[in-house]
């Protein structure tokens, strides 16, 4: 088989790979075919659009986010064959860098999680003063609390707002909510504030503060987490810093771009790549908190804005 041959089938698979790193990390799916069944397909696109809401990405379309990713791709490969040369190392630095907007969205997915958890507490004592101190309704406490709220919140207590003013349904109302905002302590607060306006009575009050009590345990218990992981969380950062700091080093050493472009330079390459990704995913394994699940939604998620 010639060298062109291996080459162009390395090509299709670290293509291939990147194909399915993209499905699994951005669409939830461990198959390894080229797409799940409709079924399948409907679950995973309501996924990914809750994954973009909460991003706060909700005006992105997966088309968009894939097109970004093939100019990205095209950039690194380009970079990758200046530094490296070859053409395995600069499929995989392209494919390395296609990624990173999906690494990018779950950032900011997690950022806006850890604000959520912040703001939620002190949003749900203001509705409990609202509806039990100054009488006012329930819908006008939450709609009165949460457009007051932190700036990233208001867009979606605006979109209930608006179907408040118009169906007066105050269930309606709360699935806006809960569908814009996309956060698991969002749904608990909607249930517990739509059982209160259904049922009614003084129990109001017991409930929202027993779910205050609860948001602050949940959220001192996370920085105490985090705080006993920042040393090895800024340690972990080495597993990038250092071995890519050493490989460009290495180009102006001996033979530089062509020790790197070299068979066996192409593999030591590619084993490298291999070695600071296992260690940094297996890392953040170690190092992740767990995760709360919503509850009362579905799989599927309504497209912001239809």
């Amino acid at each position: 088989m010639s060298e062109g041959t291996v080459a162009l089938v390395l090509a299709v698979v670290a293509g291939y790979g990147a194909f399915l790193l993209y499905t699994a990390l951005a669409l939830g799916w461990r198959g390894l075919g080229l797409g799940p069944s409709p079924l399948g397909r409907r679950r995973r696109t309501g996924r990914l659009r809750e994954f973009l809401v909460q991003a706060g990405l909700e005006r992105l379309r997966p088309v968009e986010l894939a097109a970004v990713m093939v100019v990205l791709f095209g950039v690194a490969a380009a970079l990758g064959w200046a530094v490296y040369g070859g053409r395995l190392v600069p499929v995989a630095v392209g494919a390395i860098a296609a990624s990173v907007p999906v690494w990018s969205a779950r950032a900011r997915r997690q950022a806006r999680r850890e604000l959520a958890r912040e703001a939620w507490p002190r949003l749900i004592e203001e509705i409990r003063l609202h509806a039990v101190t100054l009488g006012r309704s329930i819908p006008q406490s939450l709609l009165t609390v949460g457009m007051r709220g932190p700036q990233e919140f208001r867009p979606a207590f605006a979109a209930a707002q608006r179907e408040w003013q118009i169906s007066t349904d105050f269930e309606r109302t709360l699935d806006v909510l809960r569908t814009r905002l996309a956060d698991p302590t969002a749904d608990a607060v909607c249930e517990t504030l739509l059982i209160a306006h259904d049922v009614g009575g003084t129990d109001v009050d017991r409930r929202l503060r027993a779910l205050v009590a609860d948001r602050v345990q949940d959220l001192q218990g996370r920085k105490d987490a985090r705080a006993k992981q920042a040393g090895v969380r800024f340690a972990r950062l080495f597993v990038l810093v250092v071995p890519l700091g050493m490989a460009f080093v290495g180009l102006s050493i001996g033979d530089g771009r062509a020790a790197y472009a070299s068979d066996a330079g192409q593999a030591l390459v590619l084993l490298a790549f291999a070695m600071i990704a296992g260690c940094w995913a297996w890392a953040g394994q170690l190092l992740r908190l767990p995760d709360e699940q919503r509850v009362f939604v579905g799989v599927a998620v309504e497209e912001p804005g239809r």
